[in-house]
């Protein structure tokens, strides 16, 4: 959280609403007001839940923690056309530091990601010791060979190119082609590669959670706030 006390062009400029040299034109023009009174002076200290702009409270201005489905086709790269982030308001791309996204997933994978500019929370989430579950709704070109459960429970498929095996990993049968698999890793293309080596592939892959997460009813393209519960657990069940 950042402190009470700020300077109007650096909150301002750390929110994507302007340059800092451009604070001094919204200042001119009448249009930032703290408390209720106009300010005008680029140096003064404010407190940002008393700060409004164009009549309006000022956007977020401690945190994002936002819960995103992505959908098939987008990307988690910032400099890319393709990128998730332009489902987000356009200023929020320009917020310091940059929104983000806690993990990956791949163009052709969507369903649940989380994102936000607090780099505690992010690194909180993203720890491989925490080894937080993901569950995957996954289709298959093939139904599953019969000893699969057992290979992927035991913690022994290894991956090609890889060193150590796969995490055991939990599988439950939704029919005889699409299975919901639930991982506590997050390797590159780790489900895709695991099918690979069970000689199978994935059609289709979503993730339906990620720990306490859900993705619920959510369309694809669309985000919501998390709740001040959910931004604040520090336990996956």
């Amino acid at each position: 959280m950042q402190k009470s006390a700020e300077r109007i062009d650096h909150l301002l400029s750390r929110l994507g609403y302007c340059s800092r040299s451009e604070v001094r034109d919204l200042l001119r023009e009448g249009r930032v007001r703290v408390a209720g009174e106009l300010l005008r002076k680029a140096s003064a200290k404010v407190d940002a839940a008393l700060v409004w702009v164009d009549e309006e409270p000022i956007d977020h201005p401690h945190a994002l923690y936002l819960l995103y489905h992505k959908p098939l086709g987008k990307v988690c790269a910032h400099d890319d056309p393709r990128a998730i982030y332009q489902d987000f308001p356009l200023r929020w791309r320009y917020r310091r530091p940059s929104l983000s996204s806690v993990g990956r997933l791949d163009r052709e994978t969507s369903g649940v990601l989380l994102l936000t500019d607090d780099g505690d929370w992010l690194h909180h989430w993203t720890s491989p010791r925490r080894a937080i579950p993901r569950v995957y709704r996954v289709t298959l070109q093939e139904p599953l060979r019969g000893d699969a459960a057992d290979i992927l429970a035991a913690g022994t498929l290894m991956l090609e190119g890889e060193e150590t095996p796969c995490r055991p990993a939990a599988m439950q049968h939704l029919t005889d082609q699409e299975i919901l698999l639930t991982l506590t890793e997050g390797r590159y293309h780790e489900v895709r590669r695991m099918f690979a080596a069970l000689d199978n592939l994935v059609l289709t892959l979503q993730r339906e959670a990620f720990g306490p997460f859900v993705l619920g009813d959510l369309p694809p393209g669309q985000w919501r706030e998390l709740t001040e519960p959910e931004r604040t657990m520090e336990k996956v069940p």
